[in-house]
């Protein structure tokens, strides 16, 4: 019985390759160093899996960034801004793309599907030229074989690419980026020969936009593309792979007709409804690769239930046509509970990280054919039933609150309009009013201070007075760049889901549970594996103690339920939005006190509002109703006075705008730079948007420093479709992976074109 793994985390088990990366970019190590960390990484990661006994083990599964980059550069598709002629892409070129430099802006960065994980978007065009400009695919899987490891080479599909590609500066936005299918195949074909060449018996398409609510002509692509395939395909076998929802009826039609392949993988976690259909209608003589170990949480498996499932789908595909696989790519999990020191026995026995899980995926494998581990099962069976009795996961108390929730609107009782009225009688902001998003760089010193207080080697006394003078510095170079509304940088905040969830009840957290969200950067998502509720306030000491030392308004910090629920490992033996309406009832308390500690702007983020819209329309409207109304919760007490903000980054926003305008905050902060102002066209299209709201004028996931000149021309570009009295200038987002010598004269420049656009639009009057 045959066992898969979609993908494997790339940055190591001890964030091995962001400490390379990093390195390398602050010219620190030399290239060869750089490599030399890929090279170790990946010969462990296959290592690993070979020695679990997993026999369908992927490769080019690695990345220095990106796997969507990655298939740019193999398909030479780079835009023409980056001076590319051709030949191998190196890695001057490839992070140019994907980070910017001091004179190039970055491609597109947005979020991969419903993840926390984003992608660099392609840039394309009918001028694009196509040409196989990296041998990334190939060179892992030879570096495999040397080891002694057969494995599947995994490419972004060629449709999926097109799909999730935009055109090109300067190209008609309603240009068919479909039409580029027959510029990109050839590229493909010479890929697949040299595998074939190389001795690669299998390969993997990622085609995850399957899943997608897709056109008549969106299909046809993939039939027309696999059928020009079909001859590259002789002696191969084949494997095209989904993940994250159910296939449509139409798409799997689709799927499970395509020409030359061998087997097709569904994530059966998310797609119970593909269950059907493959019990229905499953091609003779195909492989399932069945997705039964959960990519995408800690959760350890109920193998007796996932056996159960694996054994009825052996009836409709045949016993040797059966491949036991994970949900999606394991890359989107923690990668070694073995490194975890934090965790206490009961609930580490409750998780699975990466290394685990493709212990369960063997262990499900050889159970099929006959070789069950009984001990291995019957231990699982125990935690299994541990987790369920335990009396640390239920809080009566809160589940009563909850409970109490239904039937309730739960809205601020007058309109934003009037709302604004009465804060800025308070406030007395000028037009085009200057912040920033709300953290400041996380010095080297700040993350000392904070492991060495963890760590007992200095006081409380010496920590907080640390912090204190962060903050205070903070706010003097604020107030020297003459920004309007202040933050206190978060000096004392390790990560915005993180700092909040150990303060509150029902979240456990790793110690190494890193899990990659864009380049070298990571975060460590809490585990929520009981009800939550605040015991103490949070945030109210550091909030007025920086307000104590300004005299301008300065905002207190939070994060919003729907960016908690959505950027951790969430429980799963209830509904999500029952864990989100719990936690929008703990940070409505410390709304209020915040409040009533005279803090007069709240900002309350909800990065991941837009990550957590479900894939399928038919899914989306239910997902929108329960997140606004629990970012409503945290704020429908205060007065018409508080001013509430909320911030979102990196998606793509245009279709729920009317969602955005429902959660009724009174200012909003939303990425708009690096997308090329893609966020305005929703209301040069006519949405009319009365809140405050600041569109990012530039772009903070770069090193790159913009002009004053540059921001003045994205400011008039605001202006040219939303009411001056309603715009604020601020950075795209929060500014704690970039540097002081980035951030000072990027914000100082900031706030200079906001003054030359008060004097235009002062002499425009």
């Amino acid at each position: 019985m045959a066992s898969h793994v979609v993908g494997y985390p790339r940055m190591g088990p001890k964030r091995e390759l962001k400490f390379a990366l990093e390195a390398f970019w602050d010219g620190k190590i030399p290239a060869e160093d750089l490599e030399k960390v890929a090279v170790d990484l990946r010969a462990n990661m296959w290592k690993e899996m070979n020695e679990v006994g997993i026999t369908l083990i992927p490769s080019n599964t690695f990345s220095f960034y990106d796997q969507v980059l990655d298939a740019t550069a193999m398909l030479g598709a780079v835009p023409e801004r980056y001076g590319y002629t051709g030949g191998e892409i190196g890695h001057d070129i490839y992070f140019a793309m994907a980070r910017g430099n001091a004179y190039l802006p970055a491609m597109e960065m947005t979020k991969w599907f419903d993840t926390n994980y984003h992608f660099i978007v392609p840039e394309l065009g009918p001028k694009t030229q196509f040409s196989y400009g990296s041998h990334k695919a190939v060179a892992e899987y030879k570096e495999a074989k040397a080891l002694g490891i057969d494995t599947v080479p995994v490419l972004i599909g060629p449709v999926t690419y097109l799909l999730l590609s935009k055109p090109a500066k300067g190209v008609d936005k309603s240009f068919s980026l479909l039409s580029l299918l027959p510029n990109i195949l050839p590229v493909y074909k010479e890929v697949i020969e040299e595998l074939k060449q190389a001795g690669a018996s299998w390969i993997q398409f990622d085609e995850p936009t399957l899943v997608l609510d897709l056109t008549s002509e969106q299909l046809e692509a993939f039939s027309s593309a696999y059928a020009e395939l079909e001859s590259s395909f002789s002696g191969l076998n084949v494997l095209v792979q989904t993940y994250f929802a159910d296939v449509p009826q139409e798409a799997y039609k689709t799927l499970t007709s395509l020409k030359g392949v061998s087997g097709y993988g569904f994530d059966l976690l998310r797609g119970g409804k593909t269950m059907d259909l493959i019990k229905r209608d499953f091609p003779s003589g195909k492989y399932l690769f069945a997705g039964v170990i959960d990519g995408r949480n800690v959760w350890a498996d109920d193998l007796a239930a996932s056996l159960e499932i694996l054994q009825s789908l052996q009836a409709s595909v045949g016993k040797d046509k059966l491949v036991v696989s994970t949900s999606c790519s394991l890359m989107h999990t923690a990668v070694d509970l073995v490194n975890e020191t934090k965790l206490d026995d009961e609930i580490k026995s409750w998780l699975a990280f990466a290394a685990q899980k493709i212990v369960e995926v063997n262990a499900l494998a050889k159970a099929l054919a006959g070789q069950k581990d009984e001990a291995y099962f019957s231990m699982n069976a125990a935690a299994q039933a541990s987790r369920r009795a335990s009396p640390r996961v239920t809080n009566m108390e809160v589940q009563k609150a909850v409970a109490g929730l239904k039937g309730y609107e739960h809205r601020r009782a007058t309109s934003v309009t009037e709302r604004l009225d009465a804060q800025q009688m308070m406030l007395n902001l000028p037009i085009l009013p200057t912040t920033t998003i709300g953290s400041f760089p996380q010095t080297v010193e700040l993350r000392r201070a904070r492991r060495e207080f963890k760590a007992k080697k200095i006081t409380e006394d010496e920590y907080v007075g640390a912090m204190k003078e962060e903050i205070r510095k903070v706010l003097q170079l604020q107030e020297e760049l003459d920004i309007d509304v202040l933050v206190h940088g978060e000096p004392e905040r390790n990560d915005m889901v993180e700092y909040f969830g150990e303060q509150l009840s029902g979240f456990a957290f790793s110690a190494n549970g890193w899990v990659q969200s864009y380049g070298s950067r990571c975060v460590k998502p809490p585990i929520i594996y009981g009800d939550v509720s605040r015991p103490a306030p949070m945030t109210i000491f550091w909030s007025t103690t920086a307000q104590s030392m300004t005299q301008r308004p300065l905002k207190g910090m939070l994060t919003g339920p729907v960016t908690i629920l959505n950027w951790s490992f969430v429980r799963n033996d209830q509904p999500r939005f029952e864990t989100c309406y719990q936690i929008a009832l703990a940070m409505q308390k410390e709304v209020e006190d915040l409040e009533a500690a005279g803090i007069k702007i709240i900002q309350i983020d909800e990065a991941a509002m837009r990550e957590g819209l479900p894939l399928r329309k038919s899914e989306q409207s239910f997902y929108l109703e329960w997140a606004v109304h629990a970012f409503r919760i945290t704020n429908c007490t205060v007065k018409n006075s508080t001013q509430i903000h909320t911030h979102m980054c990196y998606s793509n926003f245009n279709d729920i705008i009317h969602s955005i305008i429902d959660m009724d905050a009174d200012v909003i902060t939303i990425e708009n730079s690096r997308s090329d102002e893609k966020l305005l066209t929703v209301f040069r299209d006519g949405v009319r948007y009365e809140a405050g709201i600041g569109p990012g004028v530039y772009d903070i996931h770069s090193p790159r420093i913009p002009s004053t000149e540059e921001i003045a021309e994205r400011i008039n570009k605001m202006i040219a479709v939303l009411e001056t009295n309603i715009l604020w200038v601020n950075p795209d987002c929060g500014l704690k992976t970039r540097k002081y010598s980035e951030v000072i004269p990027s914000l100082r420049n900031m706030v200079a074109a906001a003054k030359v656009m008060r004097t235009k639009l002062a002499y425009a009057d």
